[in-house]
């Protein structure tokens, strides 16, 4: 791996981790240099300003997401097999990139995505909305807005996740089977 390669992943590493723990505007480039043993005048070689590089992390974590969601997608199982590779895939992408989710969901609404970042959201919203709308439709999801039920799906799993990442929580595969049934109890439809 070239040394330019390394330089720009430590930056795109600091800066995934300071935007999700900070947010955007209490980031600075010199804080995010600084956490990745680069200069300031290093970030700028690789990225215009903070917006062209928050805006590249965005899309590129919501793109894995996104990915992960869709692959292997059981499209024609049942609606509770669908929504366990969805919960199984947010604790793939989890564990994989302990920030991202975060990231992803604490900025997806922020005034400095751009229409690319805006859209690719949206693309991965659809794949949330079609799964939801489906299950409302068989009578397996409650009636409410879709929006509502993705926020108590992602509200439930971030936090658990910061309490696995605080160390209050052991993340067992028994832990996680409960916190998936717990989020199913939530939002299928009790007939």
């Amino acid at each position: 791996m070239s040394t330019s390669t390394t330089k720009r992943d430590q930056i795109l590493d600091s800066a995934l981790s300071l935007f999700a723990e900070r947010g955007f505007d209490a980031t600075t480039i010199p804080m995010i240099a600084s956490d990745a043993n680069v200069g300031a005048g290093t970030i700028y070689r690789y990225f215009e300003n903070k917006e062209v590089l928050v805006n590249m992390l965005f899309q590129h974590y919501v793109d894995l997401f996104t990915k992960t969601l869709e692959e292997d997608y059981p499209k024609d199982a049942e609606i509770r097999a669908q929504f366990h590779h969805l919960f199984q895939g947010m604790v793939r992408f989890t564990n994989e990139r302990e920030h991202a989710l975060h990231f992803i969901k604490t900025h997806n609404a922020a005034y400095f995505l751009d229409d690319t970042s805006r859209s690719r959201f949206d693309r991965l919203l659809m794949i949330l909305e079609e799964f939801i709308d489906e299950g409302k439709k068989k009578e397996q999801i409650r009636d409410l807005p879709s929006n509502a039920l993705i926020a108590i799906i992602f509200g439930g799993f971030l936090e658990l996740f910061k309490l696995i990442r605080a160390g209050e929580i052991e993340a067992t595969d028994q832990l996680l089977a409960g916190v998936e049934e717990s989020c199913w109890d939530a939002v299928r439809h009790h007939a």
